[in-house]
């Protein structure tokens, strides 16, 4: 028997997917991912001058705002030569680690969680027993039962209104969910915990970028946030005592409440530690340079490249071999372009609403399909781990080591679905510490008196070079984020930006190889093909983020409208 399922959209991400799956006598045999919604900055960014791009290219997403300011900064950096104050690099590394720990914290258990955690079951949950197994898993301050039978009866009431909202149409009661009630009801009371300590992290944010979404304080050659211990209007040390504490807040949800969900959930899945691994092959840009030669040398992260799922031979990254296939996604130009070559030229020729099925054979997706040197690479928290892991990272290493001891399983588990939800964990549970290393060099550099601007005679435009190329990375939450620049007549020319998503949600390329989203999906059994709740477990996974990935036009090709950008 043969069958081909569709998920359209993929709920609790940012944009508009769809997942196509062949399914097989109950697993999958093909898969296709379609970006369905479009967008079009790059257009809006030729003819402006290049130290406003970090401003405008935020608006390529609601959520993932903070990473296209200093991916866009470092570009036009590249492109002019510019160093930037260490002082400098240690707020970027803070505003930028405390927005890896809140989006982490938020895709594990309001995004992601509730693919592993049945919410209905809770309903069932003895809170006595519930808090027994809280005090069980860890020493976190909310673990009576009176606690739990509160959180049980505003679960209670909440389902008795009939007014479920985003938990209305989910999969409940699936035959796929192996949680107890009670682990059920713990993990509902941590969503709930989450809520409030996402809000609370971010505000260090507010501290350094003066606000969140959209911070204001990025600048090409530094930050625009003044330095002085003497002044209640600048960065001082009342301000370095206060995201001290915003940041302790994180350290302690994160290592009393997540790392030990985490390991608590896993044992009822570990057979996800054999699905979901896809092509294998990672890349990671690297992220957090800890010295004054600044970005890209000395990072706390490393940067690069595992094939095969090879781990005793990691490769360095080269930006020259990056390139985006067009071959099934709707662009005119089907030429398969370096980013400082690529246009954003386009035309929906795809099927109209409403349809059965794409046409996989022909154009599917308004993603495009990166390549490097003409591989699919997957990126993210998982390829960030497998990087630093297979270099031996000082504080990735152990952490690993020890997540796969209690689990009793090797590195090869690592590469599938419960691997990268293990990933992010860790991952979080390093940067929220590393964060509290920055703050103190912080604080020192403060007292030294040092500055956090300095682009110097290379400001003005009239220094700059008639022609200038460019190019800015940052691993972002969601994985790897390049942008590419060309300055001409200090003038943008042309700006592309590739980002995780499309990395991995690209549709197939010229070759007909498939991009990671699909690979992954290849082989995963499916118990209900009316309810594929394993598809949302695999692709959640990678935390998809949409509206980044895509561009802007109508079916013919016509520009829809003008945005004035003030």
């Amino acid at each position: 028997m043969s069958d081909r399922i569709v998920v359209d959209p993929i709920t609790r991400i940012e944009g508009h997917l769809r997942i196509e799956a062949k399914i097989e006598n109950g697993v999958i045999t093909n898969a296709f991912s379609s970006g369905t919604m479009f967008r079009g900055i790059e257009k809006i960014l030729q003819g402006r001058d290049p130290r406003d791009a970090w401003y405008i290219t935020q608006r390529f997403c609601g959520v993932c705002t903070t990473v296209h300011a200093i991916a866009s900064v470092r570009a036009v950096e590249n492109a002019l030569n510019i160093h930037v104050p260490f002082n400098a690099e240690l707020i970027r590394n803070i505003i930028m680690g405390s927005q890896c720990v809140q989006d982490h914290v938020i895709h594990f258990y309001h995004l992601h969680a509730l693919d592993w955690v049945d919410i209905t079951s809770a309903l069932q949950a003895d809170p006595a027993k519930t808090a027994q197994l809280q005090q069980a898993v860890s020493d976190w301050k909310y673990s009576s039962e009176d606690y739990f039978k509160s959180i049980k009866d505003r679960l209670t009431a909440f389902v008795n209104t009939g007014r479920l909202g985003p938990f209305a149409n989910a999969y409940w009661g699936h035959s796929a969910y192996k949680l107890p009630p009670e682990a059920n009801l713990m993990a509902a009371a941590h969503y709930l915990q989450a809520l409030e300590l996402q809000k609370e992290i971010i505000k260090i944010h507010a501290v350094l970028g003066s606000k969140n979404p959209h911070p204001q304080t990025f600048l090409v050659g530094g930050m625009s946030l003044p330095i002085d211990p003497n002044s209640q209007n600048a960065l001082n040390a009342d301000r370095i005592a206060m995201i001290m504490e915003y940041n302790k807040l994180a350290k302690e949800f994160v290592e009393k409440v997540y790392i030990p969900d985490v390991l608590a959930v896993a044992p009822f899945y570990l057979d996800w530690a054999g699905i979901g691994a896809g092509h294998k092959n990672y890349m990671s840009y690297g992220e957090y340079p800890e010295t004054n030669k600044g970005y890209p040398y000395d990072l706390w992260l490393p940067a690069g490249i595992i094939m095969a799922g090879d781990l005793s031979n990691v490769m360095e990254v080269d930006q020259s071999k990056i390139a985006e296939d067009t071959a099934h996604s709707w662009y005119v130009d089907k030429d398969s372009k370096h980013p400082f070559e690529g246009a954003s030229e386009k035309r929906y020729t795809g099927p109209k609403p409403p349809y059965e099925f794409l046409d996989v054979e022909k154009d599917y997706s308004f993603v495009k399909a990166p390549r490097y040197n003409g591989v699919p690479m997957e990126v993210g928290p998982l390829a960030r781990v497998l990087v630093a892991y297979a270099k031996g990272h000082a504080e990735i290493k152990p952490v690993v080591d020890s997540v796969l001891s209690k689990l009793g399983a090797g590195p090869e588990a690592l590469f599938s679905t419960l691997g990268r939800t293990a990933a992010r964990a860790i991952e979080t549970l390093v940067i929220v510490n590393r964060i509290d290393r920055w703050i103190a060099d912080l604080a020192s550099n403060i007292k030294a008196g040092d500055y956090s601007i300095h682009a110097g005679e290379k400001w003005e435009p009239e220094t700059w070079p008639k022609q200038a190329m460019g190019y800015g990375w940052h691993e972002a939450p969601r994985g790897a984020l390049g942008h590419w620049i060309v300055i001409e007549d200090g003038k943008i020319k042309n700006y592309q930006a590739v980002v995780p998503s499309t990395w991995n949600a690209g549709p197939m390329d010229k070759g007909a190889i498939h991009g990671p989203y699909e690979q992954s999906l290849i082989g995963t059994p499916i118990a209900d093909p009316n309810k594929p709740l394993e598809i949302l477990r695999t692709i959640h996974s990678f935390d998809p983020c949409l509206a980044c990935a895509v561009h802007v036009t109508d079916e013919k090709g016509v520009e829809i409208s003008k945005v004035k950008v003030l």
